[in-house]
């Protein structure tokens, strides 16, 4: 494996653990905003950190 397969790979981790996060997030809030709850939400919402984290991590490797 070389390395820009290997970075491809992580950055497209990243953004599909952000984008997961981030609408988990709003299905939170859309969801309070009619009084319902789901609270398996709250775990899936750590995909938005999580893919910040891989992200910050692919950037500063690649320098």
């Amino acid at each position: 494996m070389t390395a820009s397969t290997h970075g491809d790979r992580a950055l497209r981790v990243a953004f599909l653990l952000f984008a997961v996060g981030l609408l988990a997030v709003v299905a939170i809030f859309v969801l309070a905003a009619v009084d319902r709850q789901a609270p398996w939400l709250w775990a899936v919402s750590m995909g938005l950190p999580a893919g910040l984290v891989v992200g910050v991590v692919h950037v500063v490797r690649r320098r």
